[in-house]
């Protein structure tokens, strides 16, 4: 099995997760990407975020928030990803950057238009209150 190691940022705001649509993509996902070799994890959340949001995480703010396994969106069968997520604050003004055409929040409600890693972290907001709505 493969696995693709990705960070990721949970930033929540009036019950809503903020969501990223890259260009040509379908599907919604938590903003984030893949580490680099030798980078730690608030090393990859901080050049990730900057590369995607044009925003800068403070990082004595950063807190593990969970780790979340699933089938990768868009990759064959047995291509699993790791999604390590932290909560952080930020400094700066919210813009997409680099591959990111769209910036979103989103509620539960909207859990059937994220990719299958995400889903399983809308359902672990939802269940602790974090993520508001509910099913369409």
């Amino acid at each position: 099995m493969t696995v693709i190691d990705k960070i990721a940022w949970i930033h929540i705001q009036n019950g809503a997760i903020l969501s990223t649509r890259s260009t040509g993509k379908d599907a919604y996902y938590i903003p984030g990407g893949k580490r680099e070799e030798g980078e730690s994890d608030i090393e990859t959340l901080v050049r990730e975020i900057q590369e995607e949001l044009s925003v800068t995480i403070v990082t004595d703010t950063a807190e593990h928030a969970g780790i979340f396994h699933a089938q990768a969106h868009g990759h064959p069968d047995g291509t699993a990803v790791r999604m390590i997520c932290y909560t952080a604050e930020y400094q700066g003004e919210l813009q997409p950057d680099s591959e990111i055409e769209e910036i979103v929040w989103l509620t539960y409600a909207d859990r059937d238009r994220v990719s299958p890693v995400d889903q399983i972290i809308f359902d672990q907001l939802h269940r602790t209150a974090q993520l508001r709505g509910g099913p369409r």
